[in-house]
């Protein structure tokens, strides 16, 4: 069975600043902040939640398929999907425009600061989605504003469960936009800010919030994460990474072990640990596609 990721793809500038932002900004002067960091590592990398969760996923054994779009640049992206296995079904190029770009830059403490360029993004509404004998499952991930609302909808039309993952994205929804996606949801998955903030625009608290899904999970980075379940909440340990070399795509990474295990029907604790273990082994890697699954991690699973 397949599960479609609706996303971005992106390519990644990923630059790395030697010391601490917190050193480098002073906060009685941010309404003056004018800073230069020198970034002496550089590196271009395929990105975009959608490329990082169907990596994920296709590490995992699994068939992803990105429903997403690229710039009359992205030639090289959809030449990797189809060389990784990854069906390109549902990723359309758009003449006139450039793929996604983030410009992300890391410092000393693993701390980011990103730029990102939506490009042929914003067009991802284009694709719609409608229901599929070999569909089982599907992730609504940062997108386009439009495409976000009407996957949603399509998503739930189609008689597809899926998780409602708004990221980066949810600053753009008011509180009713983003309460009648959970309505829609099976799932919801955020980091602790994004939980914070989620609960405050929609003026619930997490376990109100958890009666509204099937499950919802709130990722604690290096703490692991708590999942709750009909107002329950339960807490999933971190693993221990070998090293700390890159946090670029490690909540998607997180992601793809999470859809991986709902699409074996697997109890959430069982498929948080996994997201938590591939996690660990992405962050020892430099950049968001470059980690390998190897047995010992499915064994573990």
């Amino acid at each position: 069975m397949a599960t479609l990721i609706c996303g971005s793809l992106a390519f990644d500038t990923i630059m790395t600043f030697e010391g601490r932002f917190a050193e480098q900004i002073l906060p009685d002067q941010l309404h003056i902040l004018n800073v230069s960091f020198l970034v002496p590592g550089l590196r271009r990398d395929f990105g975009g939640c959608a490329g990082n969760i169907a990596y994920a996923m296709r590490q995992l054994g699994g068939v992803p398929l990105p429903v997403a779009t690229l710039g009359n640049d992205g030639a090289d992206y959809l030449e990797r999907l189809r060389a990784l296995g990854i069906g390109t079904d549902f990723v359309r190029q758009i003449e006139g425009t450039y793929t996604a770009q983030a410009m992300i830059m890391t410092d000393r403490d693993n701390n980011q600061i990103t730029a990102f360029h939506p490009g042929a993004m914003m067009q991802a509404h284009l694709t719609r989605i409608e229901a599929r004998p070999d569909v089982k499952l599907g992730i609504i991930s940062p997108d386009g504003r439009d495409a976000m609302l009407q996957h949603a909808e399509q998503f739930h039309a189609a008689g597809i469960p899926f998780v409602f993952d708004p990221g980066q994205g949810l600053p753009m929804f008011g509180g009713a936009e983003l309460s009648h996606f959970v309505d829609l949801a099976t799932w919801v998955t955020v980091n602790d800010y994004e939980g914070r903030m989620l609960c405050d625009r929609m003026g619930v608290e997490l376990h109100d919030l958890s009666r509204r899904v099937k499950g919802l999970v709130v990722t604690l980075g290096g703490d692991g994460c708590d999942i709750w379940e009909a107002g329950v909440k339960t807490h999933v340990p971190a693993v221990q990474p070998a090293a700390v070399v890159d946090p670029t795509g490690c909540g998607d990474a997180w992601r793809g072990a999470l859809l991986h295990g709902l699409e074996q029907g697997w109890p959430l604790a069982r498929c948080a640990m996994l997201g938590n273990q591939l996690g660990a082994l992405k962050i020892a890697s430099r950049g968001p596609q470059n980690y390998q699954v190897d047995a010992t991690v499915l064994a573990q699973a």
